[in-house]
């Protein structure tokens, strides 16, 4: 199948925003998802942004079924680890469902690797679910490693009222 990947646009923030929930469903989390296109646009395209993507987008005689060009997103960050250097960290890589097994999910990973590489990172890191056995198992397939089974790293998160309480115990300065 035809299709091309490329650096995202403020004007696909729609589009991803569509995504995101297709993929918050796929997760059995839809209710998780608080963020909006203008979300998107804010910190993904501003001077200083927080996030990088890529779009997969098929010609027009390919749309979906819902009449869709935009087919999958891959979004990407940068960050640190204080043992090997520069890191690029891959939050989402989704590709619409009637589109998957053509080549999409691989083009978009690949792209953000080559994308990461160019920063001079030396690593790409993402996070999959337990019970998400597909995407896991084509993450392995392309040479991942799972850190929780070899290394018995835990992924942590602070957020809501934890994160409140452990922001007010910051010091003054």
């Amino acid at each position: 199948m035809e299709f091309t990947v490329r650096a995202g646009k403020p004007e696909d923030c729609k589009d991803m925003s569509r995504m995101i929930m297709e993929l918050s469903i796929y997760e059995k989390a839809p209710e998780q998802v608080k963020i909006s296109h203008k979300e998107l646009e804010r910190d993904g395209f501003s001077a200083n942004p927080f996030f990088q993507c890529l779009i997969a987008e098929v010609p027009e005689q390919h749309r979906s079924k819902e009449g869709h060009t935009k087919v999958g997103y891959a979004l990407y960050f940068y960050t640190y680890s204080t043992w090997t250097g520069r890191t690029v960290f891959m939050e989402d890589l989704y590709v619409m469902e009637e589109f998957r097994g053509k080549g999409i999910g691989k083009a978009l990973m690949s792209k953000v690797a080559a994308v990461g590489k160019e920063q001079q990172c030396v690593r790409l890191q993402l996070s999959v679910l337990d019970w998400n056995t597909p995407s896991l198992d084509f993450y392995l397939a392309k040479g991942a490693q799972d850190l929780t089974a070899s290394e018995g790293w835990h992924f942590l998160r602070f957020d809501g009222e934890a994160l409140d309480r452990l922001a007010k115990e910051a010091p003054k300065n």
